[in-house]
């Protein structure tokens, strides 16, 4: 839930059989201004991490394009966890 903030006006046209499911799925302790704002708190979070994760894939590729594949690092991870080369 979203925390209580400064709030603005907003209005909204929903399709009227949205509405009354909406009306019939929310809780009883819930109003259905904080169903509204829940729902666009989650869209706009997924939104957020959608946009940054094309950009790390973007990065990502660019990274590839300018030094190439890194070698695989497994077998090294694993000497490490045997104590080959490991610093005491």
């Amino acid at each position: 839930m979203v925390v209580a903030e400064k709030r603005a006006a907003l209005t909204i046209r929903i399709p009227e059989d949205m509405l009354a499911l909406a009306k019939e799925l929310k809780e009883d302790r819930e109003s259905l201004n904080d169903l509204v704002i829940d729902a666009i708190d989650r869209e706009v979070r997924r939104r957020q991490t959608s946009k940054i994760m094309a950009e790390v894939a973007e990065l990502r590729e660019r990274i590839f394009q300018r030094f190439g594949a890194h070698p695989d690092s497994t077998p090294m991870i694993r000497e490490l966890r045997e104590g080959v080369g490991r610093r005491d």
